[in-house]
């Protein structure tokens, strides 16, 4: 189980708040190709098992992973369907080929929000059937009392939530794929109308259509793909109950999230992550979410965040960088590919590819991902421009 997995191909299709030029079939199609050219041409077939992760209430199709092989290549090849984020299906990915059976192994994970006429009645039909649906709120309910505990309990303001909003936005104008940049005031996003309060509208990602395809190898077929691999150094994912009674330690921190990080440390070998992490791509579905999971995630102590944020710790230019993509919020949600798209963000920037969002000299970065409401449910990877 000592082997060592690298990411040698990556690519994405959509990125936008509606594509009606588009099928959900189309996009992962796009994306797989580009992903296979970036992995020096490989042909499909040359991999030997794939990993979709998909969500068959948001897809409105039973079994949605066999609509997965005719787009991506994999007729005839092992599909596993994981349920969830990402992140998680990419960790399925690396164990395939840790267990010596798999040497390439494809993950790939897909939005296409645009097709739903109600997502918020689905994310409420996800809640609860007996404590929390009965009520027929809006589902984002559960954000605005976990953004107020979270700020009860640490001190945090409202305004440096609303700082996370203007920061990533301002960084998502440098992103030429996120669609939700722009340049906006304090007062713009505190001042908005209340979806839940203390949580406004700005506080809140949009929504995003988009497919990404990862692929992972062994070592040696990385080193034979690519000479530009991305090692995966560790990788941790958890979940607390989503009962809002019964959380671990109430609704103000993220348990998820530490635990996922413990474990991606601790296989990566990393006591200190501030300092031995370059950067971060981290979860900011809400404003507060940023911040909450900065603290989460041991890059400083409770209560921290806001006030390392105020000072400019956080900014591009800063000690340490948080989504300098522009993140959910800055690029868009990408429901199950979120985390996807938080680890391609983290890969651009450790091949030097990122443009004019491209950070200086860093070798090491984390990807974080918050399976969203009303799950507690998260996941974490390492990852490293050295074996």
């Amino acid at each position: 189980m000592d082997k060592k997995v690298a990411i040698v191909g990556i690519g994405y299709s959509g990125f936008g708040s509606t594509t009606p030029d588009l099928s959900y079939r189309e996009m992962i199609f796009e994306a797989a190709t580009k992903c296979y050219q970036d992995a020096g041409g490989i042909h499909p077939q040359s991999i030997d098992s794939f990993v979709a992760s998909s969500e068959d209430f948001m897809e409105g199709i039973s079994i949605a992973d066999e609509y997965v092989p005719d787009q991506l290549g994999a007729v005839l090849k092992p599909v596993h369907s994981i349920t969830g984020d990402s992140l998680q299906g990419l960790a399925s990915a690396m164990m395939q080929i840790k267990t010596g059976q798999q040497s390439i192994v494809a993950a790939s994970a897909f939005s296409k929000v645009s097709n739903l006429s109600n997502h918020d009645g689905l994310v409420t039909y996800a809640t609860d059937p007996f404590y929390i649906r009965p009520f027929n709120e809006n589902p984002y309910f559960i954000a605005g009392l976990e953004m107020n505990r979270y700020l009860h309990e640490t001190g945090t303001t409202r305004e440096q939530c609303a700082k996370v909003v203007t920061k990533n936005r301002s960084n998502a104008l440098n992103n030429p794929s996120a669609l939700y940049g722009a340049r906006i005031e304090l007062e713009d996003v505190t001042e908005a109308p209340v979806l839940s309060y203390p949580l406004g509208i700005y506080d809140m990602s949009g929504h995003l259509d988009g497919s990404i395809v990862v692929l992972l190898a062994s070592e040696e077929r990385a080193r034979e793909l690519t000479d530009k691999p991305i090692w995966i150094k560790g990788i941790g994912w958890a979940t607390d109950t989503p009962n809002l009674d019964s959380r671990i330690d109430g609704m103000g921190s993220a348990v998820y999230a530490r635990l996922a990080a413990q474990k991606a440390y601790r296989m990566a070998g990393i006591n200190n992550p501030f300092n031995e992490i370059d950067f971060a791509e981290i979860d900011d579905t809400f404003s507060y979410k940023e911040l909450q999971h900065l603290e989460a995630l041991n890059l400083c102590g409770p209560g921290e965040a806001g006030k390392l944020l105020e000072l400019g710790c956080f900014a591009p230019d800063g000690d340490f960088p948080v989504n300098v993509s522009g993140g959910s919020l800055g690029g868009g949600y990408l429901h199950e590919a979120n985390g996807l798209q938080r680890l391609m963000e983290t890969v651009l920037q450790l091949r030097g590819e990122a443009g004019k969002r491209q950070l200086h000299d860093v070798e090491t970065g984390l990807a974080f991902a918050w399976r969203g409401i009303p799950t507690a449910t998260g996941a974490a990877v390492i990852l490293s421009t050295r074996p």
